[in-house]
This record gives C-alpha cells, structure tokens and sequence, in this order.
C-alpha cells in the first residue's frame, strides 16, 4: 500500500482550514499534516513536515502566499504547490504559477476537483481546467505580448502549450497529435527554453499573460 499524500493548507481564514480539513479527512490516500496562517509559517512548516502537497492561499498577512511560494522554489523545490485563489486574484495567480506553483484551484471548488488537483500535483502534473483559464482572461487585463528575443513559438509547440493549457498529461498529448511522449518532452523543453520558464505552469500562466491563450 503506497504512502498517503501529505498535506499542508496554508490560509489565513479559520473557517477555509476547518472546510479543508474536514474534506481531506474523508480523502483515500491524503493526510493532512500541518497548518500555516502566514506564507513564513507555511515555509517554516514545510522544512518540518515535508508535504507533499501544499494549498496556498494567496493574500496572507505579514508574508503573502506569492512571496512563500518564491520562497519554497529556492528551498523546497520538490514540494508541489498548489494556489488557492479568487476571481480578484488573477494578477496574483499569474504569478504565483510564473513563480513555480503547479496549478491552482478556486475556493468553492468541488471535492472532487480538490482531490484530483492534489494527485495530480504530488505526481508533478498540473489542472489547469479550460473553463477557469477562460474566466481568468475575462477578468485579466489585455496583456502586452513580451518580446521573445526574436523566437516565436512553432505551430506544434503552440498544440503543445494549448494541450497543457487545458490540464492534459504527456501521454494524452502525444496521443491528440499523434507524436511519441519523447517528443512532446522535447517540445515543452523548447517552451522552457524560449518564454525563459521551467514548469508546465509557468509556461501556462507567461502564455496568459502574453495573449497566446485566448
């Protein structure tokens, strides 16, 4: 039997932790294992606890949750975090995933977008569902596409980060476009390289951001 996925929530309102904590408790295969009010106790706790997984919420008093996941990146950079967000947040969302989060989810989410959210996330993969990418760019301002450096993305790349885009894996990528998981490996590793990222949520979020996902 494998080992549950270890869970840390960090937000600053009683009642979230309490809503999480009482779904995690009814999750197979999770077990929450700490809870952080501020970004520093949440990196604090992570160098302790070791989670898997952990649930950031973004706007925290004293030390945000953009700042703890910059943080976590430097000092924790196998512990996959997931943002907690509002429709008000965009702006902060965007960068929470440019500064390595690997996904997000909204706060009224379902149980069952929460629990796949979180495996996907322990196993590196990223949900990024085609519905909230749509609400994120109505309510984000137009972007200002940012110079490449004289590189532009290949049409297959573009079918690639569009794949990412709405939450599909490697394998069901290489399946849509009929190339072998290698070489979309390859492609994403040319996405890394030219928008200047290094995570599927990064390139998401610096797609966003230059207007490559309308």
């Amino acid at each position: 039997m494998s080992d549950p996925i270890r869970v840390l929530i960090a937000d600053d309102h009683l009642i979230v932790r309490e809503g999480l904590r009482l779904i995690l408790e009814t999750a197979e295969g999770m077990a929450l294992v700490g809870e952080a009010t501020d970004g520093a106790e949440a990196v604090r706790l992570a160098g302790q606890v070791q989670p898997d997984v952990i649930l950031m919420d973004l706007r925290m008093p004293g030390v945000d949750g953009l700042t703890a996941i910059e943080r976590l990146r430097d000092t924790h950079p196998h512990i996959a975090v997931v943002i907690l967000t509002t429709y008000n947040e965009d702006d902060l969302m965007l960068r929470g995933l440019k500064a390595g989060a690997r996904g997000y989810l909204l706060k009224d989410t379902g149980r069952e977008t929460l629990f796949h959210a979180i495996r996907a996330a322990a196993r590196g993969e990223m949900l990024l569902k085609p519905e909230i990418v749509a609400k994120v760019l109505a309510h984000a301002a137009a972007p200002e596409p940012a110079p490449v450096s004289g590189l532009e993305l290949t049409d297959r790349e573009r079918e690639v980060l569009e794949a990412v885009a709405r939450g599909e894996r490697s394998k069901e990528i290489a399946a849509c476009l009929h190339i072998t998981e290698r070489t979309v490996k390859a492609h994403l590793t040319n996405i890394y390289n030219k928008l200047g990222v290094d995570s599927r949520a990064a390139a998401v979020a610096e797609a966003i951001q230059r207007g490559w996902l309308a």
